[in-house]
């Protein structure tokens, strides 16, 4: 967890990411144990939990995140507090499986572009293999408050 920490500012309990898995110059990928004690569980589909789709998309756009931190490491812009990365556009999700207590999901980013503080990026999260959702989105570095 420290290492996600160092690369973030999210915590519990809206951490939807509690692996990193690999991070490459093209892209990053992560994962996440979704426990049945969780508790968004509690409401979502009572007696049929089912993780919200939003949620799903966040575990993608804090990949994506985990991914800028160690690209743009050389860069030092994520090393002032200031910077912060935030999600200015998403595209095309498309949900295509259910994702429920005990799975543990697969989550990937790929850059697709660069345009200045602007990142362009494509995701998606797979259950033993299989996809559950796609989505392109984009993160902007913004700068103060």
């Amino acid at each position: 967890m420290e290492e996600i920490h160092s690369k973030i500012p999210h915590r519990q309990p809206f951490l939807f990411v509690d692996e990193i898995v690999e991070i490459s110059e093209s892209g990053a990928k992560t994962a996440l144990r979704v426990l049945p004690e969780m508790p968004f569980f509690k409401g979502h589909y009572p007696g049929k939990p089912i993780m919200p789709g939003v949620l799903l998309s966040e575990a993608v756009f804090q990949t994506g995140a985990v991914f800028l931190s160690s690209h743009l490491d050389g860069e030092n812009i994520l090393t002032n507090p200031s910077n912060t990365p935030v999600l200015s556009r998403i595209r095309d999700a498309r949900f295509k499986r259910m994702v429920k207590p005990g799975d543990r999901l697969e989550i990937s980013v790929f850059l697709l572009e660069r345009i200045g503080k602007f990142f362009n990026l494509r995701g998606e999260v797979r259950v033993e293999g299989k996809v559950a959702m796609t989505v392109s989105f984009a993160l902007a570095l913004v700068e103060g408050d």
